[in-house]
Parts: C-alpha cells; sequence; structure tokens
C-alpha cells in the first residue's frame, strides 16, 4: 500500500472516530491530525477540506467495493447501501447532519442519482418517458436519502434487510394502486 493510501487510511479513522463522539461541525483539521500524529500539510495535500474525507470516506468503503458487481437488481443495490450505513451508522447519522456547499447528502445524491437513472431507464423505458426519466430519478434518489436518513435515526433502528423490504413494499404496494386506478380510469397517463 502506498504512503498516501496510508495517509489518507489514517485520517479517515480519526475522522470516522471523532464523528462517533462529537458533531461534524465541532471537529477541525486540528482534531483529525491530532488523532493520527499527522500534520495540517499532510491533511491539506490529500484532502480540500473535511467534507472532502467524509465523501472520500465514502466512496473508497462503499463505492469502490460495489463498482465491478453486476446488480440485476435495484432492491440489492439499495440493500447493500443500507447494510453500508447501518454498519457504520453513528459516523452516517453525523454525516448527514451537515447541510449546505460540500454536505455528504449533496455527494451521496450525486453518487446515488446515476445507480437510480439507469435502473429506471430499464424499467421505464419508453419514448414519453425519456423525458420524464430525469425528473422521475431525481424524485426516487432523493426519496430514498430522506427515508435512509430517518431510518438510521430511528431508536432502535430496523435490521437493514426489514427496512429495504418496507421501502420495497410500499413502492410497489403504490405502484400497483396506480396501475389499478389507471386500469378504472384510462385517462391517468404516465
Amino acid at each position: 500500500m502506498s504512503d498516501s493510501i496510508i495517509t489518507k487510511k489514517a485520517l479517515a479513522m480519526s475522522m470516522k472516530t471523532l464523528m462517533e463522539k462529537m458533531p461534524f461541525n465541532k471537529i477541525n483539521v486540528g482534531h483529525i491530525c491530532d488523532m493520527c500524529d499527522l500534520n495540517r500539510k499532510s491533511f491539506y495535500y490529500h484532502f480540500r477540506d473535511k467534507y472532502d474525507l467524509v465523501n472520500w470516506i465514502y466512496y473508497t468503503e462503499f463505492i469502490e467495493t460495489i463498482q465491478n458487481q453486476l446488480y440485476v437488481d435495484g432492491w440489492i443495490f439499495l440493500n447493500d447501501i443500507c447494510k453500508y450505513f447501518y454498519e457504520n451508522r453513528p459516523f452516517y447519522i453525523n454525516a448527514f447532519e451537515v447541510s449546505g456547499q460540500n454536505s455528504f447528502q449533496d455527494y451521496f445524491r450525486e453518487v446515488l442519482h446515476p445507480f437510480v437513472f439507469n435502473y429506471l431507464k430499464e424499467i421505464l423505458a419508453s419514448d414519453e418517458n425519456d423525458e420524464n426519466l430525469e425528473f422521475f430519478s431525481i424524485f426516487f434518489a432523493d426519496a430514498f436519502i430522506v427515508a435512509i436518513e430517518r431510518w438510521l435515526k430511528e431508536t432502535p433502528c430496523l435490521p437493514p434487510d426489514d427496512f429495504t423490504n418496507l421501502l420495497k413494499t410500499s413502492v410497489s404496494g403504490l405502484a400497483k394502486k396506480i396501475v389499478c386506478d389507471m386500469n378504472d380510469d384510462h385517462s391517468i397517463t404516465l
């Protein structure tokens, strides 16, 4: 492992440890560096700011590990996300609290959106849906983000499989209701 990766991982471990104990907005670069005996120069050589570090943690711990997997079902992908967040719950509860520019929520949305877009593209493939696909994918990505954030904060927090099953049941139940209503009233279109 290169020295650069070792340094980044040390900074990441410090950040994760700190975020289990204190709010993100109370953590500064000095705290992170002190915990792993590195200097600020080392931190800024690798990361723009603490927001960049949080996003790097998510990318390297989750996204890099799933990039080579072929998900045949979007629910399996969503369940894997939930399992990862559940295993790192204190860290991500804290990360989701950050709002504004460079927030983890914005970064997570950027990462999640293409997965949702591609999944919906396969499901809703038709000329009339193509122009609305961007809207649909933003809607579902945002809905999943809000649901995940709320779920992580619940006490007790449902196991990931149970939470994903509830999401799947609610979405499929709504879809069935819409299809039923469409059959009853032919004027409704998607």
